[in-house]
């Protein structure tokens, strides 16, 4: 049996364009000679719909569509393809999270989704009603078993504790499957793939049964999908790997075992880079924009954003802005120009001194008998943001801002100013590896790309004279470190504490996670990268206690 796998990058809502993309692919997959070809998990409406899926006409639409692709089909082999249907009954959620099966000019049959899960990013009950088993189909000899992303997830083998109490690939085998299919759109974190192949490596192992894995690859908001579509014989030796962030078409021969090419490993700071520019080139297309823009400040953080943003949409749609204080080294801004001058992309320099004076006279008369502190620099912060919205608006390009996730961790940015934008690429990255990567870019390059002092001098924000970032944090090796054991593992302070780190640090920076909460509300969109993100899956309260 011979099994064609189709790694899509669709946009959600645009029913019709994906339908588009898999007739495209499913009319290539056949000249392969397959008996089977799958799509990823919702393929035809795009992961994650959302409350897309509370508008009956959207899924109306979505199923109009899926028998008209299934009528162009008619002469292709099998095609299963991801899909939202209505739930009939008299009780229980309104839709299933389905995969249909078209053949022979119409839908053959419905396989819903047994596991919905609730966390993280996830919200799928909102939505769907749970499957009460998975079930089998039959493609010439072979009984195939359809099982649904989270529907893999239920293993004893990987996890110590079950989140579910039935496993569904168990239900399958004792159904008769002699292959198991997976479709997927299993979001993107650091180390997740090694992750995804020791849990179907398993599988394959302990049932003894070939299970193959397809999943979407694409950015859709904050929620990054890498492919890297998988399958493995009956003894768990992989047969087949797909590209990672790219599309791919992969096919899997059952019957006959070649020599596969395993995809390595990725570094944590590879796999972050490609993530990034996929999400960036991603979120700026879908929503409609061709250029960017972004405040250059010398500094590493908007240096690995403008190359982030060159490498995903081309030099010459990216657009460099300086806007030097009287606080502004000369470093910073030589900085910024020998950046700019490797990257190949063009800048203005908009200086606001002036600016900074004129709010100071406005301002003296109400702010008389008080001293000059954080306000005064936030309302630099705020003239950078409200100038670069303006170009932005002016030139029709996509603002992005540069903040990392310690700096929104803590809340050591600037709501209106420099948290302004249409999409922060780094939002998800720790400080620590901002670093990283720009050095891993350098040596990936055999070049200098980010200017060495870039990466050599303390990060600071330029808002008063000798500033730098350690006169308010702790250094970043420390606090990216206290974040992690809080933000991706739940610890306590105690339980922090209690790892070595001082008492007093912990507490101060606990504190100003707490404190920052709401400037994270109004953040705008990030990419997510770690296990745990500031964005769809993290649902902290602003106005509560905290027992750190």
């Amino acid at each position: 049996m011979k099994i064609a796998l189709l790694q899509l990058n669709q946009t959600v809502g645009d029913v019709k364009g994906n339908a588009l993309k898999i007739k495209t692919f499913v009319e290539r997959a056949s000249k392969y000679g397959v008996d089977l070809i799958v799509t990823p998990e919702l393929s035809l409406i795009g992961y994650p719909p959302r409350d897309l899926l509370l508008r009956e006409s959207f899924v109306y639409e979505s199923l109009t569509q899926l028998n008209i692709l299934a009528h162009e089909l008619c002469a292709a082999p099998p095609v299963l393809v991801g899909v939202a249907t209505p739930n009939t009954q008299s009780h229980g959620r309104p839709l299933y999270n389905s995969c249909a099966l078209i053949w022979n000019g119409s839908v053959q049959k419905y396989f819903h989704k047994v596991l919905l899960p609730t966390y993280d990013v996830f919200d799928e009950d909102r939505y769907f009603e749970p499957a009460p088993s998975s079930q089998t189909f039959i493609v010439g000899a072979t009984t195939v078993g359809i099982s649904i992303c989270e529907d893999i997830w239920s293993d004893e083998m990987l996890f110590k504790k079950y989140r579910y109490h039935h496993n569904p690939v168990h239900e399958l085998v004792q159904q008769g499957a002699q292959c198991i299919l997976n479709i997927s759109a299993s979001p993107f974190t650091v180390g997740k793939h090694d992750q995804r192949r020791r849990l179907l490596k398993g599988i394959a192992s302990k049932y003894t049964i070939p299970t193959l894995y397809v999943n979407q690859v694409g950015g859709n908001d904050d929620i990054l999908f890498d492919g890297r579509s998988v399958a493995y014989d009956a003894t768990g030796e992989i047969i087949a790997e797909g590209k990672a962030f790219e599309e791919d078409i992969i096919v899997v021969d059952l019957e006959t075992k070649g020599p596969v090419k395993v995809l390595p490993s990725l570094s944590a700071e590879e796999e972050v880079w490609n993530a990034l520019i996929l999400g960036t080139r991603d979120y700026v297309h879908k929503c409609g924009f061709t250029r960017v823009l972004l405040g250059l400040s010398g500094g590493i953080d908007s240096a690995l954003t403008a190359a982030i943003a060159t490498e995903a949409l081309g030099a010459s749609n990216v657009l460099g802005v300086l806007m030097p204080s009287p606080y502004t080294s000369r470093a910073s801004i030589d900085d910024a120009h020998e950046l700019a001058r490797n990257l190949g992309i063009r800048t203005i320099t908009i200086p606001i001194h002036t600016l900074m004076n004129e709010y100071d006279a406005l301002l003296q008369e109400y702010f008389h008998g008080y001293e000059r502190d954080i306000t005064e620099e936030n309302i630099q912060a705020r003239i950078r943001g409200t100038l670069l919205m303006a170009l932005s608006n002016k030139y029709g390009a996509m603002l992005l801002s540069t903040g990392n996730k310690s700096e929104l961790a803590v809340g050591y940015c600037t709501l209106y100013g420099d948290m302004c934008g249409g999409l922060d690429v780094l939002s998800d990255v720790p400080k620590t590896l901002v670093y990283r990567i720009a050095e891993w870019v350098n040596r990936l390059s055999h070049q200098t790309i980010i200017p060495v002092n870039i990466l050599r001098k303390p990060p600071s924000a330029e808002l008063k004279p000798n500033q730098k970032d350690q006169d308010t944090l702790p250094e970043y090796e420390i606090l990216d470190a206290i974040l992690q054991l809080h933000i991706e593992e739940n610890m306590s302070a105690k339980q922090i504490i209690e790892r070595g780190f001082e008492p007093q640090v912990v507490t101060k920076v606990l504190k100003m996670v707490k404190n920052a909460e709401f400037k994270r509300k109004q953040a705008t969109v990030g990419l997510k990268v770690t296990d745990r993100a500031f964005g769809t899956g993290w649902r902290m309260p602003i106005a509560c206690v905290v027992p750190y």
